[in-house]
């Protein structure tokens, strides 16, 4: 398998190895960051403007295509 290397500043290292398990290797780690983290639950925009903001962009995508 290959690998490759992220560069992060000293503070984000900190406080992703508060986060990550003592057994676990970094690339499982950040395996299950991202797995945990990489998709919304539904309803997280609820009660926000987030909505309306994300047609409108998503409307002028459209007509910029147009």
């Amino acid at each position: 398998m290959s690998s490759t290397t992220i560069r992060v500043d000293e503070e984000t290292k900190e406080r992703l190895e508060r986060l990550k398990a003592d057994e676990e290797t970094w690339s499982e780690f950040l395996d299950r960051l991202a797995t945990e983290h990489g998709s919304m639950d539904a309803g997280v925009w609820e009660g926000t403007d987030k909505p309306a903001a994300a047609q409108a962009a998503r409307e002028r995508a459209r007509e910029s295509f147009e």
